[in-house]
């Protein structure tokens, strides 16, 4: 049709618009002109996506600090700081210096020249654990004060395989679920888009044909139990480890996109994995779906994205954290060292 449109309007030009990259491969060996969507992209560049963290200058202090006020409150040190740099910050951005007089800080408010910037909650160290699990390099430890933060709706972690995304929440979940009991649920749930072919229709319930789905959360959950043997509230013995997991199983409930129209969560902890696979009007569609009380945590690595007509720019993971930047409520975080094993990191660069 595309070819015949040209042969009938020489004098005009003529161009196909289709997401699906076969389509215009076609069309461009039968030169045709051909484009991509472009309307439903977020960015132009995904180089361009707020990453959540921002290196400060090294002459930060001489220029920032003249006027610096600072107090204390609740166990968390407080400046509100003056200068130029102040305006291009976001709300719960992390700043951070190296050197003689390092800071790792979190904005906090943002006004013309003015940004008051809150110190942070180590995870690091082994007395902050959460679930046994610490921060293993500065951009975790950074999600974890996320993750932890109860007045932090929604966080979003995105990063390359292996950079612990799905261990840190799940940690987090665990811990404000059981221990703190701030979420009465932790719900988890994942765009089943395949890597490979398709297996076919799976038997069972809902949660028996997301099961396969599931793998990244046994395998995290097998490292959380190990982790949690030495845990204070929890014990070592065969049949605590037994009975806990158990608990842990009870407290998490697994859920497919296909069938959340409509419902509302209510002080839930609810993981969206694998979120790079989801449209910008799915992902609002799971987001909405949030009540009062609930935490949403969206995973995701935006290089890795298997559905056929979704792109770095227009994916829904893309969507939310350009929409919630700067929101007071909301955080996110990209993790750049991978933790998982030197085999990993390296197959991560070297493929």
């Amino acid at each position: 049709m595309v070819h015949a449109l040209k042969e009938e309007f020489k004098e005009r030009q003529i161009v196909m618009v289709s997401k699906d990259i076969n389509m215009r491969l076609k069309a461009k060996a039968l030169g045709l002109s051909a484009e991509d969507y472009l309307h439903d992209h977020v960015l132009d560049d995904s180089d361009l996506l707020y990453d959540g963290v921002r290196p400060l200058p090294a002459d930060f202090w001489s220029q920032h600090g003249k006027k610096m006020e600072s107090w204390q409150q609740g166990g968390t040190t407080f400046y509100r700081v003056h200068g130029p740099l102040c305006a291009q910050f976001n709300v719960n951005e992390f700043v951070f210096t190296e050197g003689e007089t390092p800071l790792y800080a979190q904005v906090k408010e943002v006004a013309a020249n003015t940004a008051v910037l809150a110190t942070l909650r180590d995870y690091s160290h082994n007395k902050n654990n959460v679930w046994g699990i610490t921060a293993r390099n500065r951009e975790q430890n950074f999600a974890l004060n996320l993750l932890m933060n109860p007045n932090c709706d929604f966080v979003s972690l995105l990063g390359q395989a292996g950079t612990g995304k799905t261990l840190l929440a799940l940690a987090s979940a665990l811990t404000q679920t059981l221990e703190t009991k701030l979420y009465n649920e932790i719900i988890i749930t994942r765009a089943t888009v395949p890597v490979g072919d398709e297996i076919g229709f799976l038997p069972g319930t809902e949660e028996e044909k997301m099961a396969p789905w599931m793998g990244a959360l046994e395998d995290n959950l097998e490292v959380l139990h190990l982790g949690s043997t030495n845990h204070s509230a929890l014990g070592s013995s065969e049949v605590t480890r037994s009975s806990t997991m158990e608990l842990i199983r009870s407290k998490i409930k697994i859920k497919s996109i296909s069938f959340m129209r409509g419902r509302t969560f209510l002080n839930k902890f609810l993981i969206i994995d694998e979120a790079q696979n989801l449209t910008p009007k799915q992902m609002k569609t799971m987001v909405t779906r949030a009540g009062p009380g609930t935490k949403i945590v969206c995973l995701g690595n935006i290089a890795q994205i298997d559905t056929p007509y979704l792109t770095e720019g227009s994916s829904g993971l893309t969507y939310v954290v350009d929409r919630f930047k700067g929101w007071p409520h909301s955080g996110h975080i990209t993790l750049q060292r991978g933790e998982r094993s030197r085999l990993a990191d390296y197959a991560n660069e070297a493929l």
